[in-house]
């Protein structure tokens, strides 16, 4: 996989979770959770994707 597109999806991955934290810390309502609230298991996996954009996201920083 090319790195530009690696690097686009973490960066999108990114977004998404900070969007979602920002509205849940000013409004108290997390989306991800409504959306995925009957199935558990997806919204954790989300969240490790999440995470593992993030490492990525600073391993990309760090190489730079």
């Amino acid at each position: 996989m090319d790195t530009k597109i690696l690097d686009l999806i973490a960066l999108i991955l990114l977004i998404i979770a900070g969007v979602n934290l920002g509205i849940a810390g000013v409004a108290n309502y997390n989306i991800l959770g409504a959306i995925f609230s009957s199935v558990p298991v997806v919204l954790k996996i989300l969240n490790i994707i999440f995470g593992v954009a993030g490492l990525y996201t600073i391993y990309y920083l760090v190489k730079r």
